[in-house]
C-alpha cells in the first residue's frame, strides 16, 4: 500500500516537460490570435480596399496585378457585420488556445481531455484541406497535431493505469 501511494506521489510531483511545451505553444498561439483579433477589429469601418492598395505599393507589388484585383474583389464582400463575426471567431479561438495552454502548462487533466477533443475534432478538416490543395506545410501541421494527439492519449492511458491499481489495492 505504501508503494502505491509513493508511486502516485511521484507521478504527481514529476513535471511532464512535453505537456508544458505543448501548453506554452498553445499560450503563444492564443496570444497571436488575440493580436490578430485586435487587428481585425481595427478594420471595422475602414476602407479595406484602400489599405490593401497602400500595402501593395509599400511592398512594391503592382497594384494592377491579377492577384491584387482578386483580393480587392474579395475585400469588397466584407461588411462590418462579417468583420465582427470574423473577429468574434478569432477571439473565441484565442480564448480556447489560452485555456488549453494554461491548463496544459499547469498539467491539468481536464486540459488534456479538452486538447484531445479539440485536436481530434479538427483532424478531418485538416485532412480534407490537404486533399483539396496539397502543401507540405499543411502536412507538417497535421502531422504535429496527430503527434500531440497520440502523446496526450498516451499520457491519459498511463494516468488511468496508475490510478487503477491504487483503487484495486484499497478495495482489497
Amino acid at each position: 500500500m505504501a508503494t502505491a501511494d509513493t508511486q502516485q506521489s511521484a507521478l504527481r510531483h514529476r513535471h511532464d516537460r512535453w505537456l508544458i511545451i505543448i501548453g506554452a505553444f498553445k499560450i503563444l498561439e492564443g496570444l497571436l490570435f488575440v493580436l490578430l483579433g485586435f487587428g481585425v477589429v481595427r478594420l471595422l469601418h475602414r476602407d479595406i480596399g484602400d489599405l490593401l492598395l497602400r500595402a501593395a505599393m509599400a511592398l512594391r507589388i503592382d497594384p494592377e496585378s491579377h492577384f491584387i484585383n482578386i483580393l480587392l474583389d474579395k475585400v469588397q464582400l466584407l461588411t462590418p457585420h462579417k468583420i465582427r463575426l470574423i473577429g468574434a471567431g478569432i477571439f473565441l479561438k484565442a480564448g480556447l488556445d489560452l485555456v488549453e495552454g494554461i491548463g496544459l502548462a499547469m498539467e491539468k487533466t481536464w486540459a488534456e481531455w479538452l486538447t484531445i477533443a479539440l485536436t481530434a475534432s479538427f483532424l478531418p478538416w485538416e485532412v480534407f484541406e490537404i486533399l483539396r490543395h496539397f502543401t507540405w506545410v499543411k502536412v507538417g501541421v497535421t502531422l504535429i497535431n496527430v503527434l500531440v494527439l497520440i502523446y496526450l492519449v498516451w499520457v491519459q492511458r498511463l494516468r488511468l493505469r496508475a490510478h487503477q491499481p491504487a483503487h484495486t489495492n484499497k478495495n482489497s
